[in-house]
């Protein structure tokens, strides 16, 4: 998972080949234009870089690695929110994935990094633009940052992720509307359903996004079994580098 170093992000340019976008949702084209933050392996700021850019394989496989985040919302019921991407998503689209997913953006607010400010502004930014959920009900204090994954995942042979991603809990109950842009279904589930759950999707030929399955392999169970006392799972010095999916 070799990812860009300073010394290269100076010298190396993404390529931005052609690629025709013309079948895909137009709000969906428009967002390729929004600025990620470029990271290294270390999850230290290089720079910017679009969001096209930062999702064509073509540049994850030159190392191209940016900042992101997952957010895991829980109702008073422990129940977790999962929400299936539209099918108007360019990247996975269609799939079973948790609460919201998205990348904090190369503008101030969202570069804070102090207690991962930025990272939890852009997620109750991202929750509200796909779930409809107020800010009000969502503010960054309640907004818990646990620990970083590193991923790299194809979603096909032009698009994929390869991302460090920020692991975000909320244990609330809010109001949603999601927005079918964005969210195609959502639902609460329990943690006794979610293997069920999970095998039934897998029943119909449905896959889940590869970070939701990679956290549900190596993480979830333990948080979920620890909801209210998840400070002894914060590790915010440690980076988990996790196995490529390949699906």
């Amino acid at each position: 998972m070799a990812a860009m170093n300073p010394a290269r992000l100076a010298t190396t340019k993404p390529a931005s080949k052609t690629v025709n976008l013309e079948r895909f949702d137009p709000t969906q084209v428009q967002l390729l234009e929004e600025q990620c933050i470029l990271v290294d392996e270390q999850d230290r700021a290089l720079g910017s870089c679009s969001k096209k850019d930062c999702h064509l394989m073509e540049n994850i496989n030159k190392g191209f690695l940016h900042r992101a985040f997952s957010v895991f919302l829980f109702n008073s019921k422990n129940e977790l929110l999962l929400q299936q991407r539209s099918d108007a998503k360019i990247t996975f689209p269609g799939r079973f994935t948790n609460t919201c997913c998205s990348h904090p953006l190369h503008i101030p607010d969202e570069l804070e990094e102090t207690n991962a400010l930025g990272v939890r502004k852009a997620a109750q930014r991202r929750l509200f633009i796909e779930l409809g959920i107020d800010p009000r009900e969502v503010p960054v204090e309640d907004i818990h940052y646990l620990t970083r994954i590193l991923y790299k995942a194809p979603s096909d042979s032009t698009w994929g992720e390869n991302e460090i991603d920020y692991i975000l809990f909320v244990h609330k109950d809010v109001t949603i509307k999601p927005n079918p842009n964005e969210v195609k279904e959502s639902l609460y589930i329990s943690r006794k359903d979610i293997l069920h759950f999970i095998s039934s999707l897998e029943r119909q030929g449905q896959v889940l996004t590869p970070w939701f399955k990679l956290v549900v392999e190596n993480f979830l169970f333990d948080w979920w079994d620890n909801l209210h006392n998840l400070k002894k799972f914060e590790d915010h010095a440690t980076i988990h580098r996790l196995a490529a999916e390949t699906t």
